[in-house]
């Protein structure tokens, strides 16, 4: 990952702006890589000092006016009071709101320096140094930001080429999707893109290759969690010559093809797939199958390039062992898989009419 882009996400993390999952899994990244531990807890101090120089600023003008309030009121006289002395009877009498504000600028040896520098009126020549000095530390600061910022904006400015796509549909609605391993493998960014044109960006979170089936999750907030899904996910396997429908993403425009199962198993006997009669294209890949009742039986995975309307889809069965698996980890504890189907008895036009929202677009570069 480019230094820039690590930054932005080290800053995410930094100020709690990452989703669990994604905290979790940088969390790994920092335990297995020493470069990016490091990374985390120098631009940490770098953000405190950045919060501190400006907590000092506040700090000293809080105690100006503080002293020129308590003079005003002639419960100090300002003119006696010279120096250290000074300091140490405003300490004595007002120490609470000088260990809070100390306790808000994180560091007593600079505080004790502003609470001098704030109220000793001898040594101007030294009060206008330590003011340039603090002053050009900011600005330097402030350039450098500027700086990462500009180089933020750029990188983000510079299109994606992606270089595979195919389909995904949601298996729950906080966002988590199914795809095809073979789509996204050892892809940096995969993002998603629903009928409506709108895409989000998404983590990759669980991948079983031998299966070749891929888990996603939206984590993209202009993404609004679903309450539930129309369609449900089938255990059982379905019957030969049991007519089936699939929607998916070979062009930008999502495009529904109907065909029937003509074998339980795949080629050459395998277990894992299912054979379609069915006209399938390359950006099918990781879409739904769905049967007569809006049941989802399989993923569509490859296309038989020997023999015309044949292609190959993985049973649904496989798409629950898939999450088993992931809810070992704790932080997948909440997802849920649909198994009732609610437009079942539809005419296939009223079905495709409220499935449709819920199948993406994969992009992946």
């Amino acid at each position: 990952m480019e230094d820039t882009k690590m930054i932005d996400v080290v800053e995410r993390y930094i100020r709690g702006e990452m989703k669990p999952d994604e905290r979790l899994a940088f969390e790994n990244l920092r335990k297995s890589n020493p470069d990016v531990d490091l990374l985390v807890v120098e631009h940490t101090l770098f953000l405190q000092q950045m919060n501190r120089f400006g907590e000092i600023r506040n700090f000293k003008s809080t105690l100006h006016e503080v002293h020129t309030d308590l003079a005003e009121q002639g419960k100090i006289e300002s003119a006696r009071l010279k120096g250290t002395a000074k300091v140490v009877y405003l300490w004595k009498r007002y120490k609470r709101v000088t260990a809070i504000a100390a306790s808000i600028a994180g560091i007593t040896t600079l505080t004790i320096s502003a609470l001098v520098w704030a109220l000793t009126p001898q040594g101007n020549n030294q009060t206008e140094e330590l003011s340039l000095k603090f002053n050009k530390i900011q600005e330097e600061q402030k350039a450098q930001k500027a700086e990462v910022n500009n180089l933020k904006n750029k990188i983000s400015a510079r299109p994606i080429a992606y270089k595979s796509g195919g389909t995904s549909f949601l298996i729950d609605g906080k966002g988590y999707l199914v795809t095809n391993a073979h789509i996204i493998r050892n892809s940096k960014n995969v993002v998603v893109v629903n009928n409506k044109g709108e895409e989000f960006a998404t983590t990759v979170v669980k991948i079983i290759p031998e299966k070749d089936i891929a888990l996603l999750k939206i984590a993209d907030e202009t993404f609004k969690p679903i309450p539930s899904l129309p369609y449900g996910i089938r255990k059982s396997s379905t019957d030969v010559a049991e007519p089936i429908f699939t929607l998916g993403y070979p062009r930008n425009d999502i495009v529904y093809s109907e065909g029937y199962l003509s074998a339980k198993t795949g080629k050459n006997g395998d277990t894992l797939t299912c054979q379609l009669g069915i006209a399938a294209n390359h950006g099918n890949s990781g879409g739904p199958v769905f049967n007569h009742d809006g049941e989802i039986i399989g993923i569509v995975s490859t296309r038989d390039t020997e023999a015309e309307g044949v292609a190959f889809a993985i049973q649904s069965k496989y798409i629950f062992d898939a999450v088993d698996e992931l809810k070992k980890d704790t932080a997948y504890q909440s997802l849920r898989l649909p198994v009732k189907s609610t437009v079942k008895g539809l005419d296939q036009t009223q079905q495709v009419k409220k499935i449709q929202d819920y199948i993406f677009m994969v992009k992946a570069d």
